[in-house]
């Protein structure tokens, strides 16, 4: 039976140093702030928006929401990043995705200034994670980091195999392994011997956004599996991409989907918002 990784414990302690450490920082005068801008009514997305300020007041970090009702123009949306840019009290602008249809989302990351970019989607931000030399970490892939770390699973020389080559998740997952040591493939839609290719993993991260995809035959006893998935099962119940309860039993390590990467994902967030406000007002890392 797997060890389980407990995504809520680890992004508690995540938590509570960046708490520690806004504490600090509003000690020597500087209160990190985040803007959150959320256009139309998807109710996912007000759920995650509304999690994330929670979160932000947690941890004692100063949040900002921008709510734009679902007509608001691509010009509209431009002024009020801009607006941002420039507003010294907020260190990290995050514009919640899916936007509504008409509007140019990779027009809006690319309009935000990189230094506030705590999403890391901006090409800039890309290209210094492509070569090592980073400020910020998309939120999913560097919790998945963590997540290793926190059970002291050694990435260097591991096979990893990353099903999923999405921006967001699965290119930038793939580099951090990389940066870590690992040997990675990453597979995609038009993989051939999908199945071989993932039994072969030490390390095997699902983020392919269908229900249990992932099966037990296809990965290799002992493996340690993360499932990035958030998709619901025959039932309507939340499951990841990851067949759980078959997975579980030949796997040496697995995320349950709830409470695995998830949580992670915003702690990660608060994170790089305090980095942000380190580096905009020149302070040491």
């Amino acid at each position: 039976m797997a060890k389980l990784i407990d995504g809520k414990a680890v992004s508690a302690s995540v938590r509570a140093q960046v708490a520690e450490e806004v504490e600090q920082l509003k000690q020597q005068g500087v209160t990190p702030g985040l803007a959150v801008v959320i256009v139309g009514d998807d109710p996912a997305s007000r759920t995650y928006v509304n999690n994330k300020k929670k979160a932000c007041a947690q941890t004692g970090i100063y949040s900002e929401e921008y709510a734009l009702p679902a007509t608001t123009t691509q010009e509209e949306l431009m002024e009020l990043i801009e607006k941002l840019n420039n507003k010294k009290d907020i260190n990290g602008i995050l514009v919640q995705s899916p936007l509504p249809n008409g509007l140019d989302e990779e027009a809006v990351v690319e309009a935000i200034v990189p230094e506030k970019d705590v999403d890391a989607f901006h090409p800039s931000n890309v290209g210094r994670i492509m070569i090592g030399n980073f400020h910020f970490l998309p939120c999913t892939p560097a919790g998945i980091i963590e997540l290793l770390r926190s059970q002291d699973i050694e990435i260097q020389g591991k096979e990893c195999v990353v099903i999923g080559r999405s921006n967001i998740v699965g290119k930038p997952m793939a580099m951090l392994l990389l940066h870590n040591n690992g040997t990675v493939t990453i597979c995609h839609s038009k993989t051939k011997n999908l199945k071989e290719i993932c039994k072969r993993a030490d390390i095997l991260v699902a983020a392919v956004g269908k229900p249990k995809f992932v099966t037990a035959d296809m990965v290799k006893p002992g493996a340690v599996v993360i499932d990035v998935g958030m998709d619901r099962d025959e039932n309507g119940k939340l499951c990841g991409d990851v067949d759980f309860a078959e997975v579980e039993k030949i796997a040496g390590y697995i995320t349950p989907v709830p409470g695995g990467v998830g949580p992670m994902t915003i702690a990660m967030l608060l994170r790089n918002t305090l980095t942000a406000a380190r580096l905009q007002n020149g302070l040491s890392m």
